[in-house]
This record gives structure tokens, C-alpha cells and sequence, in this order.
């Protein structure tokens, strides 16, 4: 007899909180109990691919760094090819480059220019909307290489930093949500 799929607060209880890291003052989501966990693991997978069937997406785009466990195991899921979302100078080939801004700073992230093919199906996937940056950035790009984006999907979502606000008119879905 298989055990009864993880719910949200299951994979919400499991979630780690690890007070400041990586600096004093922020209050950082630890994934690895989820990973450790093969039923809470398969439960996320299944969530993050959810609505879509195979068939339905031609690829998964994983944001680095821990992105890329979920797209993967969602684009084996969905029998789609996976596309990093990369920092900048990591990935081989040429790229597009999309900026964003950061807490203090700026960073950028890459993808391959030859990512999709015109009019891919798309489903982004990230364990984390925080402020939104990094994701916005990721959506820019998906569509700079010719990607059409179906959904944008978060393991966890940090309410309280009001991310969705940069990605509008973007269907997102989270699995768990932080209010603080």
C-alpha cells in the first residue's frame, strides 16, 4: 500500500528555517529536508508539474542554482527537455544576458540563444519567489529565445516580499507561502 501524497503543510512543516544565513537578518528557506525525503520530494515534483501532462510542455527552465533539482525532476515528469537558467560566464555556448537588480547590487543570469525552438512551450521552475528579480529576469529570457511560458512555478513563495508584483499577467502558482 503506497502512503497518501505529502499536502502543502506536510512539505511546509519539512522546510527548514535557518535565521541569519547567509548574512545577519535574513531568514533563509533550507530545501534539503524535502530532498532528503523521497515522499515529500515526488509530492513537490508532482505539484510543480501540475496542471500540464506530458505532451503539453516541450521544456523546463531550471533557475540556478537549486532550480535546477525541481526543473529536472519535473521535466523527466513531463517528458520535456530541461534549459538552465545560468549566471553570467557559466554557460559554453553564445547566450542572451538579462540584468536585474539585487538587495545591494546587480547581477545577471544567461541563457543559450539555440534554448527553444520558436514557439516553445515553456513551464519555469524555481524553489523561491522572493522579490521577484531573478524570475523576471528568467521570463525576459525565455522569451528572448523564442520560448512561450505556460506557467511559472515556486516551491516556496516569501508573500511578504510581494515578487508576483514583477511578473503580471504571468500565471504563477507556489506551494508554500511564507506571509513573513
Amino acid at each position: 500500500m503506497h502512503a497518501p501524497p505529502p499536502t502543502p503543510a506536510d512539505i511546509r512543516r519539512a522546510i527548514r528555517n535557518v535565521p541569519d544565513f547567509p548574512k545577519p537578518g535574513i531568514q533563509f528557506k533550507d530545501i534539503t529536508p524535502v530532498l532528503a525525503d523521497p515522499g515529500l520530494f515526488g509530492g513537490s515534483v508532482a505539484w510543480l508539474a501540475d496542471p500540464f501532462q506530458p505532451g503539453q510542455v516541450d521544456a523546463v527552465v531550471g533557475i540556478d542554482a537549486r532550480g535546477f533539482i525541481f526543473a529536472a525532476a519535473v521535466a523527466l515528469r513531463l517528458r520535456a527537455g530541461m534549459v538552465p537558467v545560468r549566471k553570467k560566464g557559466k554557460l559554453p555556448f553564445d547566450t542572451f544576458e538579462q540584468s536585474y537588480a539585487l538587495e545591494y547590487g546587480q547581477s545577471t543570469i544567461a541563457i543559450h540563444v539555440d534554448a527553444f525552438r520558436p514557439g516553445s512551450r515553456v513551464l519555469l521552475v524555481d524553489d523561491l519567489l522572493a522579490t521577484g528579480g531573478t524570475a523576471q529576469a528568467a521570463a525576459q529570457l525565455v522569451e528572448q529565445a523564442g520560448g512561450r511560458i505556460l506557467g511559472i512555478h515556486f516551491l516556496i513563495e516569501l508573500g511578504s516580499l510581494e515578487g508576483r508584483k514583477k511578473l503580471p499577467g504571468r500565471p504563477i502558482r507556489s506551494l508554500v507561502v511564507f506571509a513573513d
